[in-house]
């Protein structure tokens, strides 16, 4: 079985996040970049189920050089491969048209992402890359096994869980509890330092939207502390200033 996860590079959760350009482009500078946390759960499975039945595990990024070190650590926790799609991720579509494109020419049996990035949080990738391939997408897939050619999920409902079964090839966004994150040892990370990461150009260059700016949400106001026993004045404040009641 051929898995392909697609990883994207992204701010860690704790950085501070500052703008340039004319508030159009995140700042880099002095920014830590991980690996997607939703993308983590696709890798970790892909890895599982590789180690379960055999197969390979090949890592997808679109993302310039600097997202190499999070391909790497993707490769030290049990990929085989990478390829890196040297161009600047500029929206859902245009990220889709390079995954989609990269699936057509290896033909992989199953396409596994994250069920959105935690930078835009747009969750869009995937329906789109199974529209361009003409099959299957399923998101957010919770649980996931393979028996033969058929994928047996649970994923995620409003108010539940919803059982499927679908034929590969597919594509499934994923989140928790479908694995649990992988960290990498030290024999990971010294032959993750061979294994063979390709570096190629985008296969098109649709970007169909464009930034006009980004806003940071506004600082937090102060606190004010209320003595246990004066509860008739936290209701008040409640009432008149937060005005939550």
């Amino acid at each position: 079985m051929k898995i392909l996860v697609c990883v994207t590079s992204v701010p860690d959760t704790i950085t501070k996040i500052t703008l340039t350009d004319n508030n159009t482009k995140l700042n880099k500078a002095g920014v830590q970049f991980i690996t997607g946390p939703y993308d983590d759960y696709a890798l970790s499975r892909a890895v599982e189920l590789k180690e379960q039945q055999g197969g390979t595990v090949t890592v997808l990024n679109v993302g310039e050089a600097d997202a190499e070190p999070v391909i790497r650590k993707c490769l030290a926790i049990g990929a085989d491969d990478a390829i890196r799609v040297n161009a600047e991720p500029t929206d859902a579509y245009f990220v889709a048209e390079q995954i989609a494109a990269v699936a057509r020419e290896n033909s992989y049996d199953l396409i596994l992402m994250g069920r959105e990035s935690i930078d835009y949080n747009g969750g869009q990738v995937h329906g789109i890359v199974g529209e361009m391939l003409g099959i299957p997408s399923i998101s957010p897939v919770m649980k996931l096994d393979i028996e033969g050619s058929t994928a047996k999920i649970t994923r995620e409902i409003e108010g539940g869980h919803e059982d499927l079964e679908a034929g590969l090839p597919l594509v499934l966004g994923c989140q928790e509890p479908i694995a649990e994150w992988k960290i990498p040892n030290m024999r990971g990370i010294m032959t993750a330092r061979t294994k063979k990461l390709t570096v190629v150009e985008p296969a098109g260059k649709d970007t169909l939207t464009q930034i006009s700016s980004y806003e940071l949400p506004p600082a937090r106001g102060a606190c004010k502390m209320i003595p246990a026993e004066e509860a008739e004045t936290l209701i008040r404040l409640l009432r008149t200033e937060a005005k939550v009641i």
